[in-house]
């Protein structure tokens, strides 16, 4: 298991990245509710590594199938509707990897998973980063980058942040960040309380860790 304390400044080469340093965030045997679970890669990691009572919101059945195939305790149905169906404080953490940019209702979807858990885990490829930021500028379309690697007609994203602009939700919703990591050429930066307009310019991928 990765602790991002331990690993802060070091190189991590997994093709999810996020995921190791979500698992990182939850603590031993607590319950979870992981939104857009897709295959269910990350809710295994836990259940092996974390002993967690984990439980999957996944939209495609595809991913379903998958999860349902490893074991795993998953429902299909969607972020942006079904969130009212589970019950204040249902679980210790509410987590959303990689999929807040791609609902309908950002914000909506943030309170729902802030009334549903007492912490939030949230990733988001960072639409900040100073490449995007230059391919923009110079190129004048928009950027492809391994974080955000389909083309603007394929994407599934539709609400593209940067991390101060979640940050600026968060504060709108008051939630605190408690934890962030940001990933940079696949090294690990590990920082507490609000993020800064450098890590901002430099991260591609972030993980907050939120409380209320």
């Amino acid at each position: 298991m990765i602790d991002p304390r331990a690993s802060a400044n070091g190189n991590l080469n997994e093709k999810r990245i996020d995921l190791m340093l979500i698992a990182s965030l939850v603590e031993r045997g607590t319950r979870v509710l992981d939104i857009g679970c897709g295959n269910g890669e990350l809710m295994e990691l836990l259940v092996a590594e974390r002993d967690v009572d984990a439980r999957g919101l996944e939209l495609s059945q595809q991913g379903v199938n998958a999860c349902v195939s490893r074991g795993l305790a998953v429902v299909q149905g969607n972020a942006d509707t079904d969130l009212s169906y589970y019950p204040d404080q249902g679980f210790d953490t509410v987590i959303l990897s990689q999929t807040l940019q791609a609902t309908r209702r950002p914000k909506e979807v943030l309170q729902e998973m802030s009334r549903i858990g007492s912490k939030l885990i949230v990733s988001i490829p960072n639409f900040g980063h100073w490449r995007i930021r230059l391919a923009l500028a110079l190129r004048g379309r928009m950027p492809e980058t391994q974080a955000l690697s389909a083309t603007w007609y394929e994407t599934a994203n539709i609400h593209l942040c940067s991390m101060l602009d979640l940050t600026d939700l968060c504060d709108e919703l008051s939630l605190r960040v408690e934890t962030c990591l940001t990933v940079t050429n696949g090294k690990v930066h590990h920082s507490t309380g609000r993020p800064s307009a450098w890590q901002n310019l430099m991260a591609e991928l972030v993980v907050f860790e939120l409380t209320r």
